[in-house]
C-alpha cells in the first residue's frame, strides 16, 4: 500500500519522519507473560523516574510538544499520545493488558518516547496521506469521543482520517481477529534517518517475533 506526506506538513514541521511497517499474516492475542511482565516492569521504573522529573525532561514529550506547536495544534489542550501515557503512569494508573498487538504498541511508544499508531489493514483504502487535518473533519476515538482533526497530524486514506499522534480512530482499531496491519511510528525529527531506520527495523522484527507473519518497513523523510 502506498503512503505519502503531504507537502503542507512538510512546511509546518520542518524535518518530520515517520517510520511505516505492513504486516501480514500476524496472529493476534492475549500477551505472553514476556510481553505482560516487560510493560509492567517499564511502567514501574517510569513511575519512579517520574518523582524527580518533569514531563518536559524526557526528551522525546519535550519534541512532540514542539511538533504540534509547529502543526498548529496547541499541545496543553490535546496532548500528544505518549505524553498522555506518560501522565497516566505518574498517577500510577497503569496500563492494564488489552491484547499482543496494543501492549506491544504502548511498550514500544513508552520506550521510545513518540507515539506509534496501529492499524487494521483491512479496514483501510488505498491512498494513504499524513497530512495536516481540514476544517469539519473528525472521528469517533479509541478514547470514547468524537474528535476534531483540524490542524492536527493525521493519517488519512480514500475514506477519510483514520488515525493521529493525538488519538487513532475506532474505524481501524486492531483486534485478535486482525491478521493485517499497518503501524506508524511517528519518529521525533530530530533523529536522523539512518536512525529512524533502525528503530523502525528493530520495532518490526520485535513485533514479528511475537505476531508471527512478515513485515516490511520504510522510513517517510520531509
Amino acid at each position: 500500500m502506498e503512503i505519502s506526506l503531504h507537502p503542507e506538513l512538510c512546511e509546518k514541521v520542518s524535518g518530520f519522519k515517520a517510520g511505516i511497517i505492513q504486516y501480514s499474516g500476524i496472529e493476534v492475542g492475549p500477551s505472553p507473560q514476556m510481553v505482560k511482565g516487560r510493560l509492567q516492569l517499564f511502567q514501574e521504573s517510569l513511575y519512579f523516574d517520574l518523582q524527580d522529573k518533569e514531563l518536559t525532561d524526557f526528551s522525546g514529550l519535550k519534541e512532540w510538544r514542539q511538533i504540534f506547536k509547529a502543526a498548529g495544534t496547541d499541545p496543553t489542550r490535546y496532548r500528544p499520545s505518549v505524553e498522555a501515557l506518560y501522565r497516566r503512569i505518574k498517577k500510577q494508573n497503569y496500563l492494564l493488558p488489552v491484547h499482543s498487538a496494543i501492549d506491544l504498541n504502548n511498550f514500544f511508544s513508552l520506550q521510545y518516547e513518540v507515539p506509534i499508531g496501529i492499524y487494521d489493514l483491512a479496514e483501510l483504502k488505498t491512498g494513504i496521506t499524513l497530512r495536516i487535518g481540514y476544517p469539519n473533519e473528525e472521528y469517533s476515538g479509541l478514547n470514547g469521543r468524537n474528535n476534531s482533526l483540524h490542524n492536527m497530524i493525521t493519517s488519512a486514506d480514500d475514506i477519510g482520517p483514520f488515525g493521529s499522534p493525538y488519538v487513532d480512530s475506532i474505524r481501524t482499531k486492531v483486534t485478535e481477529e486482525t491478521t493485517e496491519a499497518l503501524q506508524i511510528i511517528y519518529l521525533k525529527s530530530s533523529i536522523s534517518n539512518e536512525e529512524g531506520d533502525q528503530l523502525t527495523k528493530s520495532l518490526m522484527n520485535m513485533f514479528l517475533q511475537i505476531h508471527g507473519g512478515e513485515g516490511s518497513y520504510q522510513v517517510l523523510s520531509c
